[in-house]
């Protein structure tokens, strides 16, 4: 049975869909089969795993609705092992027509439930809100992974954040972890970015993964190409930073025997 990860902050900018699209790719690059659903209207993570939204027939939209069978709209990515329920802006319905709907927060767990003993993970990634289709989503996750970028504003929100969590384990979802907070966009040479790693590993201890996301500019590139990152730039910092990321929550999950050589993943990196 496929583990369900929710890549979910809603702040916008914090790097939570290259997250979700990267992840999605390294663990499939590292033979884990993998799949990452597209649960925001702007369809960023469709496209950057080389899916063009206009195409898209059938996606999230109509799994959600009711209108379509989940199995029906998953679509091949362009990374290995690495498929995608992709959206499109008809999405933006979703919302409003979940509001009277019974059952309105499962409806995307019920979806999932006929796919998930065919995927090793299932990636969600959430639209930059705490609406009806990111609640969808940490009802259906085991855990949230909240992406924080190494910013100033760093912590706003975070807390929000974390509270609509334990609101969904105490009413929707009792079995909602937290996977963990990854750090993104540190900048080495910022005394900034330092302070903000210091400070949100003295307050959230255990919570922060080891792993932190450069800022790299081959990132920034890799989805307008519709690649992750691993294939965009398999020897960057970016595929370094995201392949031991892959690595952590694996060993964090107790599936620490790769399926692959860890060719790519160099010491000191993380």
């Amino acid at each position: 049975m496929g583990k369900i990860i929710a890549v979910a902050n809603q702040k916008g900018g914090v790097g939570k869909t290259t997250t979700a699209i990267n992840l999605g790719a390294c663990l499939g690059v590292l033979e884990y089969k993998t799949l990452l659903v597209d649960l925001d209207p702007q369809a960023n993570a469709s496209s950057g795993v080389g899916v063009d939204p206009r195409q898209v027939v059938q996606g999230s939209y109509e799994v959600i609705s009711g209108d379509a069978p989940l199995r029906d709209c998953i679509v091949p990515s362009s990374s290995p092992n690495l498929d995608v329920l992709p959206t499109n802006l008809d999405l933006v319905g979703a919302e409003i027509e979940l509001v009277h709907a019974d059952q309105r927060e499962r409806k995307l767990r019920q979806a999932l439930e006929g796919v998930r003993d065919d995927y090793d993970f299932i990636v969600l990634d959430c639209s930059p809100s705490l609406g009806l289709l990111t609640l969808n989503a940490l009802t259906a996750a085991d855990s949230v992974m909240v992406p924080v970028q190494c910013e100033y504003f760093a912590l706003e929100g975070l807390g929000k954040l974390l509270n609509t969590v334990k609101i969904v384990q105490t009413q929707l979802n009792p079995s909602l972890a937290v996977e963990g907070i990854l750090l993104t966009m540190y900048d080495t040479r910022l005394r900034l970015a330092n302070q903000v790693v210091e400070e949100v590993r003295t307050h959230f201890q255990d919570l922060v993964l080891n792993t932190v996301i450069h800022r790299n500019t081959r990132l920034g590139e890799a989805p307008s190409h519709g690649e992750s990152i691993i294939l965009h730039d398999a020897s960057c910092k970016g595929s370094i930073n995201y392949l031991n990321l892959a690595r952590e929550l694996l060993q964090k999950n107790d599936m620490t025997q790769m399926r692959t050589e860890d060719k790519y993943i160099s010491h000191g990196a993380q």
